[in-house]
């Protein structure tokens, strides 16, 4: 998120540019460079150059300053940097904590985006004969998407999955292979499918998220992957009720409950029956709701199985709680979803930060709307939300903030309701987006 105070910094691009007639990304690499030479172990990336060029970062940390130094014959002044302020104390939220804050983000989306890319499109093998390798390299991608995405959000991996899906749509129509590496490379690529579908939902992009689940189904069909075509099942059906779809969404649901009933894994199966009870509270349905609910904590209860799979371990007891929670806010019973998403960002601990800040935004909603509002507490819980930004980057989050400015603005004569609003309007509207 830019520090919109800050003006970008010129006089640092102009060395970049007109001195090392540089790129971003070859300069970056100079960086490294001169640093390794001075016995200095910095990850300097393109964004990171971005950011101080662009004023995020009006004073680089001391190892950088002294490596730019080295490099350029200048001082961080004649840089364009500032002076660092010895006045801040060491957790105050000033130009170096931002700098890390922005390196380590562009550190980690540069290696997620690699771990994407490079296995899939630097191979010599395509358009020749390929093998379990090729196989391997594209599980390994569905798991980088699905362990980055949890922690920053979707928006910085969807190119870079787009990308890898297409190449191992390639593989799949120009390669050679035996008929069984072609089974395994057909359920990889429908499980690329509903991980890149995932970063499309939670993008707020529905109809690139539809279209990817249903090649995933396809592809299980082709493959005769019942555990594929359960996921991809599940997958419809949260998206038909993200579009407000209910019975298409409890009809989806069903669908992957009669696919996983022979897989073997309980915890699979009560995920499935949770999707069909958020399908029935958007109906208004207690009965069938609550019912879904219990065959739910049924089946959890009884653990986990051998039979699991790998991309089911988000479904721990703080999501399961959690999605229980949005069931109980679309019934109406607000004060029940404020506990359970509570609950879930406690169960949570620090691991999931995006689904965590997506259950503190339910929780500053349940507070705002409740039949007795307690808009300190709702105040409370939406600051909470503010300090995921820009760390996480979803839609999805920032159309949740959008929905708890809503619920928040009835009790704006409220103090800290109103330094909220203040904030989220000069925080969250400038940034978090991709």
């Amino acid at each position: 998120m830019a520090d919109r105070r800050n003006p970008p910094n010129a006089r640092l691009r102009a060395v970049r540019e007109d001195e090392f007639q540089m790129s971003r990304a070859e300069f970056a690499k100079a960086v490294i460079a001169t640093g390794t030479g001075m016995g200095e172990n910095v990850g300097c990336t393109s964004r990171l150059v971005a950011a101080w060029e662009d004023g995020d970062v009006s004073c680089p940390r001391a190892v950088y300053r002294r490596i730019l130094t080295t490099m350029a014959g200048r001082s961080s002044a004649e840089l364009g940097f500032r002076h660092p302020n010895p006045a801040r104390t060491a957790g105050a939220d000033g130009p170096h904590e931002r700098e890390s804050a922005v390196e380590r983000r562009a550190f980690l989306l540069d290696n997620a985006g690699a771990a994407l890319a490079l296995p899939l499109c630097s191979s010599t093998a395509p358009p020749g004969r390929i093998g379990a390798g090729e196989v391997r390299a594209v599980t390994h991608a569905v798991a980088t998407i699905f362990n980055h995405d949890r922690d920053h959000g979707s928006s910085p991996l969807r190119q870079a999955a787009s990308q890898a899906l297409h190449t191992a749509y390639q593989w799949l129509q120009g390669a050679t292979y035996t008929e069984r590496t072609g089974r395994k490379l057909r359920s990889a690529t429908g499980a690329l499918s509903i991980a890149a579908g995932w970063l499309s939902y939670d993008s707020g992009r529905a109809g690139d998220a539809h279209s990817l689940y249903g090649e995933a189904l396809a592809a299980a069909r082709i493959a005769d992957d019942p555990a594929l075509e359960a996921h991809a099942f599940g997958c419809l059906s949260l998206l038909a009720k993200a579009k407000g779809r209910p019975r298409e969404a409890i009809s989806a649901a069903q669908g992957a409950q009669s696919v996983a009933r022979a897989l073997g894994s309980p915890r699979m199966l009560a995920l499935f029956h949770l999707r069909e009870a958020g399908g029935w509270a958007l109906m208004g349905d207690l009965g069938a709701t609550d019912a879904a609910i219990v065959r739910t904590h049924r089946l959890y209860a009884q653990g986990p199985s051998e039979a699991d799979p790998n991309w089911l371990e988000f479904f721990t007891p703080g999501e399961l709680a959690g999605l229980e929670s949005l069931a109980r806010a679309d019934l109406g019973q607000h004060e029940r979803a404020a506990t359970g998403a509570e609950q879930a960002v406690l169960l949570h601990g620090t691991a999931y930060a995006r689904n965590r800040a997506l259950y503190t935004a339910d929780v500053a909603i349940q507070h705002a709307v409740r039949d007795r509002p307690e808009p300190e507490a709702a105040a409370e819980a939406a600051g909470r939300v503010l300090a995921f930004l820009p760390e996480v980057r979803s839609d999805r989050l920032l159309q949740s903030l959008h929905g708890v400015a809503g619920a928040l603005q009835r009790h704006h004569r409220v103090p800290a309701v109103a330094d909220w609003i203040e904030e989220y309007r000069t925080t969250a509207t400038g940034g978090g987006r991709a």
